[in-house]
């Protein structure tokens, strides 16, 4: 539960989920009378609106359908909560769960987030893949992620809209915001749960959607700790310059031109990091000034 002092805004990206809105929102309405419920319709094309307004929710329409990222954006925005809520429209997360990430949120931390076990997984494929990305993930930001990909949180406001501006449009939100918390030294917590079946066909095109993610893994990572990208790769070229140097050496008793360029490109890729991570900090610390 939100402190006294504290306001809530419960933010529901759509997109024509109209079967799925009234029974998600009238159960939340029953928790919470007094929060906020704010219905971000992403251009749909159902009655989607319609289904929240009639359940006493406010809604802002998207002229054309943007990305649900865009639509997690949008909410934030507009939301007049001290305390954000952020769940699927289609049914698949439970209302039941919002008051146990409350209460986490209240002991202290800055963002807790629901994760899905094994079995919440749409399909075998994505579970493998969202495994490579929690893995990836974690490596990054030197703290285990169980979930990297949810889209079901609970975030104090402020410090959400500080990185409004790094978020992508599409579906990879989740992964942006939660290795920006992780970098910033905002603290993150899981509590598990339990993803039912979403009403409706999913919007996530797996393949497409998959190298996203992957890619703003790479962007997030080096924009706010590029060594621990730039330093494997170096030790890869350095390894493989002293591996190369060994058997020519061993062979013709020479150094190699191609050893020596895989030994100068290590050495390059670890300066070209060390010089990304300074302008990283700094970055980072006038940010804090301000």
């Amino acid at each position: 539960m939100p402190e006294p002092s504290q306001t809530l805004s419960i933010i529901l990206p759509a997109k024509n989920e109209a079967p799925a809105l009234p029974e998600l929102l009238a159960r939340l309405r029953e928790l919470y009378p007094q929060a906020e419920l704010l219905v971000v319709d992403d251009g749909s094309t159902d009655d989607t609106a319609g289904a929240a307004k009639t359940h006493g929710a406010r809604v802002i329409r998207h002229p054309y359908s943007m990305g649900n990222g865009a639509a997690v954006k949008s909410g934030a925005r507009a939301a007049t909560g001290q305390v954000l809520v952020f769940m699927d429209a289609d049914g698949q997360h439970d209302a039941n769960d919002v008051p146990a990430m409350l209460g986490k949120l209240q002991s202290g931390y800055a963002m807790v987030v629901g994760a899905r076990n094994s079995r919440s997984q749409a399909s075998l494929g994505r579970g493998l893949a969202n495994r490579m990305y929690n893995w990836l993930a974690s490596l990054m930001v030197g703290h285990r992620i169980p979930d990297l990909t949810s889209g079901f949180r609970a975030v104090r406001a402020e410090y959400f809209r500080e990185f409004l501006h790094l978020l992508p449009n599409g579906f990879s939100y989740p992964t942006t915001i939660t290795m920006a918390f992780f970098r910033a030294g905002y603290g993150v917590a899981y509590i598990p749960i339990t993803a039912r079946n979403r009403a409706g066909k999913s919007h996530i095109h797996p393949l497409r959607d998959g190298v996203r993610f992957l890619l703003i893994i790479f962007k997030v990572g080096t924009l706010y700790s590029p060594l621990k990208i730039f330093f494997p790769i170096s030790v890869v070229f350095f390894l493989l310059g002293l591996a190369r140097y060994l058997y020519t050496f061993i062979a013709t008793h020479q150094l190699t031109v191609m050893s020596a360029l895989l030994f100068i490109t290590a050495i390059l890729v670890f300066l070209i990091g060390l010089i990304s991570e300074q302008i990283t900090n700094l970055l980072f610390t006038t940010r804090q000034q301000r």
